[in-house]
C-alpha cells in the first residue's frame, strides 16, 4: 500500500529537520574568522575614518553562518536590487564649531574621563562577574539572560569600547564573540526580533564599520540570517516574536494579527546597510517590503502622515487604530525614516517623503507645551487620538498629554531631520522636545526624570509665546487624573494632599512610572542637539544629568536601575538589580560622544541606529 499524503509529508518534514540539524552543527564548527565574504567595493575601513561609499552590486554573499541554508517555505521569487547610483550630497548636519578656550577643553576632557571611568567600573565587573552573558545583575554581582543567552552586553559595548580608545578590551570582547557566540540555538522560548535587530546586528555593523574587522562581519552575516528566517511568511512579513525552535523544526509561519509598529518597521538601518556591505539584496528585499506598503498606506490612516501604533502585519493593514504616536511602541519607526535618507545618501527618496509626511502630522497633533510654573518655553510629545463618532467618521484629534523618557529621542530626531531637509522649523521643534526632557531632569528631586508622567497642556496652542502658569488649573487637573472631582474651592483644596501623597513637582499632574532603568533618549538628543546647533550652555545640561545619574544609579559594581526617583533628595532612590546592555551600548556612549570632540563619530559620516550604534553613511567621493 501507498504512504498517505499526510505520512509522506511528516516524513519529508522530518527529513528537513534533520538535515538543518546537521547543517547547523557542520556550521558551528568553522572558524568565522576564516570565511570568504564578498566585502562591498571601495569600503575604506583603515582607522574608521574613510567614506565608505562602496555599495557593494554585483558581489555574492559567501558567508557560512548557521541559518543561512534554513529551507524557506514562501521564497522571494523576485528579489529588489539594491539602490544604485552615486550618493547625494546631502546637507550638512554637524555645526562648525569655533576653537575651545584653553578653561572649555580643561573642563570638557575632565567630564569625559569621568564618564569613561565609569564604563570601564562597569565593563571590568562584567568581564569578571557575568562574562558572555547578556547582563550584568549590578547589586547581586551575577548574570541575566534577557536577549537570547547571546552575550548582549558584550555586543551592545563593542563600539563603545572602540570609540573611548579601549582597544585591548574590544579585541579581547571580539574573540570572545567570534569563538563563543552561536546564533544556531537559544536558551529561550522566542526571540524578540526587534531587539535582537538592534543590538546585535547594529552591535556587530557598527563595530565593523569602526574597526574593519572582517570577523564582526561575519557575525553580522550570522544574526543578518538568524533574523530573514523570521521573515519566512506567506506575505514575507516578520514574526516579531519568532518561536526559533519552532521554526528549526518546520512549523509553518506567519505574522501576526496585532504587533506594535516600532518592532514591524525598524529595520531599513541594519538591514540596508547589511546587505550594502555584502552585496547580497535579501535584507534589502526584506525591509522594502514592509516599507512599501507603509510608504502607500501613510496618508490613509486615521491620523494621516502617521501610522498607528497597533498593525496588522498579517494582513498588511497599517492605518486602522486610533492611537497615534512618537513615542513608546512607534518611536524607531519614525526615527529610521530620516536616518536611512542619510544612511543612502539620499537614493531611496521615500524614507525623505514618509519622514516630512509624518512629522509634518506629528508637530500638528502629537506634540504639546506643557503649563509650567517657569513659564519655560518647552515641548513635550504625547499621544494623539484620532477619534472617530458614532458613525465611524473621523472626528477631532486630541492629545494624550503622558510624556515619557523613551520619547525624548525625538527632540534629536527632529533636530538631524530638519538640517537633513533643510526645515528650520523641524529644528526648533526638536530643540525645545530636547529642553523639556532637561526641564523634566530638573524638576524631579534627585535630577532624573521618571519612566511616565503627565503635565498639563497650555490652553493656547503650542508653542504659543502665551501660556501663565495657573495653579487652580494644575491643581484642577491633578485632582481630574486622580479621578476625583475638581469643581468646588473644597473640593479643589483636596489636591495638596494628592500632590503631597504622589511627590508632584509643579506642573506634572501624575507619575505613572516613577522609575528609572538607566534609559539614554534624554541625553541622545542632547548630544545631537549639540552637535547640531553648537549650544554650549547643552554641555552643563549633559554635566548636571550625569551627576545625578551616577550619584543615585552606582553600585559597588557598576550602576543599577531605580525604582522611584520621586522619593525626596536627602533619600537615596531604592536600586534594582538590573543593568540592561544599553547602559554601556547607548547611555554612556552618549554621555562621552557629548563631551568628545565633535569629529569623533561624526554626524555627518554615520548614523546611529536605535542602541546607538553607528553606520557609515554613503557619501559622494
Amino acid at each position: 500500500m501507498g504512504l498517505s499524503r499526510r505520512r509522506m509529508t511528516g516524513y519529508v518534514f522530518v527529513a528537513v529537520f534533520f538535515l538543518l540539524i546537521l547543517t547547523l552543527r557542520r556550521n558551528l564548527r568553522l572558524n568565522p574568522a576564516r570565511s570568504p565574504f564578498a566585502e562591498a567595493e571601495a569600503h575604506d575601513h583603515g582607522n574608521g575614518n574613510g567614506n565608505g561609499n562602496g555599495n557593494g552590486n554585483g558581489a555574492s554573499n559567501k558567508f557560512h553562518s548557521p541559518w543561512a541554508s534554513f529551507p524557506q517555505r514562501y521564497p522571494v521569487r523576485s528579489m529588489r536590487p539594491l539602490p544604485t547610483g552615486t550618493p547625494l550630497a546631502l546637507p550638512r548636519i554637524q555645526n562648525t564649531f569655533p576653537t575651545e578656550t584653553a578653561d572649555d577643553r580643561k573642563k570638557r576632557l575632565e567630564r569625559k574621563a569621568a564618564v569613561k571611568q565609569a564604563f570601564k567600573r562597569c565593563w571590568s565587573s562584567y568581564r569578571e562577574k557575568a562574562w558572555m552573558s547578556d547582563e550584568l545583575t549590578p547589586l547581586s554581582g551575577g548574570g541575566r539572560e534577557t536577549f537570547g543567552g547571546w552575550g548582549a552586553t558584550l555586543v551592545d559595548s563593542l563600539d563603545t569600547l572602540w570609540i573611548m580608545g579601549m582597544k585591548a578590551e574590544f579585541a579581547d570582547a571580539v574573540d570572545a564573540a567570534a569563538a563563543n557566540i552561536s546564533f544556531a540555538t537559544t536558551s529561550r522560548t522566542d526571540v524578540n526580533i526587534f531587539e535582537t535587530n538592534i543590538r546585535y546586528l547594529g552591535g556587530f555593523l557598527a563595530a565593523y564599520d569602526l574597526s574593519g574587522d572582517k570577523r564582526l562581519l561575519a557575525k553580522a552575516v550570522e544574526v543578518g540570517d538568524l533574523i530573514y528566517a523570521a521573515f519566512d511568511t506567506p506575505n514575507r512579513m516578520p514574526l516579531t516574536r519568532w518561536r526559533l525552535h519552532d521554526a528549526a523544526r518546520g512549523t509553518p509561519q506567519e505574522a501576526g494579527e496585532n504587533v506594535l509598529l516600532a518592532e514591524l518597521a525598524s529595520f531599513s538601518l541594519e538591514f540596508v546597510r547589511l546587505s550594502l556591505l555584502t552585496g547580497d539584496a535579501k535584507w534589502f528585499d526584506a525591509v522594502q517590503r514592509i516599507t512599501e506598503p507603509l510608504h502607500a498606506q501613510q496618508m490613509m490612516s486615521r491620523l494621516p502622515g502617521m501610522w498607528p501604533v497597533v498593525v496588522s502585519a498579517k494582513k498588511q493593514h497599517f492605518n486602522q487604530h486610533l492611537e497615534h504616536t512618537l513615542g513608546a511602541m512607534s518611536d524607531s519607526a519614525y526615527e529610521y525614516l530620516p536616518k536611512t535618507h542619510a544612511l543612502v545618501g539620499g537614493l531611496l527618496p521615500m524614507y525623505r517623503d514618509m519622514y516630512e509626511a509624518a512629522m509634518d502630522t506629528a508637530l500638528r497633533h502629537a506634540i504639546f507645551r506643557p503649563m509650567l510654573p517657569d513659564r519655560a518655553d518647552v515641548l513635550l510629545a504625547g499621544m494623539a487620538m484620532a477619534n472617530v463618532d458614532s458613525g465611524g467618521h473621523r472626528a477631532a484629534v486630541t492629545v494624550k498629554p503622558e510624556g515619557q523618557h523613551l520619547v525624548c529621542f525625538a527632540g534629536g530626531m527632529l533636530a538631524l531631520g530638519g538640517r537633513l531637509v533643510e526645515n528650520q522649523t523641524h529644528v526648533d521643534a526638536g530643540a525645545k522636545l530636547a529642553d523639556g526632557c532637561v526641564w523634566a531632569y530638573r524638576a524631579m528631586p534627585h535630577g532624573i526624570m521618571p519612566e511616565t508622567f503627565h503635565m498639563l497642556p497650555c490652553p493656547s496652542s503650542q508653542g504659543s509665546e502665551h501660556c501663565p502658569w495657573d495653579e487652580d488649573a494644575w491643581k484642577r487637573a491633578v485632582l481630574q487624573r486622580a479621578g476625583m472631582r475638581a469643581e468646588t474651592a473644597a473640593e479643589l483644596a483636596e489636591a495638596d494632599a494628592v500632590v503631597a501623597a504622589a511627590r508632584l513637582p509643579k506642573g506634572f499632574t501624575a507619575i505613572g512610572d516613577a522609575r528609572y532603568i538607566l534609559r539614554p533618549e534624554a541625553i541622545e538628543s542632547v548630544f545631537v542637539l549639540y552637535r547640531v546647533t553648537g549650544r554650549r550652555a547643552l554641555l552643563d545640561d549633559a554635566w548636571a544629568m550625569w551627576q545625578a545619574i551616577d550619584k543615585a544609579t552606582r553600585t559597588d559594581l557598576a550602576n543599577a536601575a531605580l525604582d522611584d526617583v520621586t522619593v525626596d533628595a536627602d533619600t537615596s532612590p531604592p536600586q534594582s538589580d538590573s543593568m540592561e546592555s544599553f547602559w554601556l551600548g547607548e547611555t554612556l556612549k552618549y554621555f562621552y560622544l557629548v563631551f568628545s570632540d565633535p569629529g569623533v563619530v561624526s554626524l555627518d559620516e554615520f548614523v546611529f541606529n536605535t542602541e546607538a550604534h553607528p553606520l557609515r553613511r554613503l557619501r559622494p567621493a
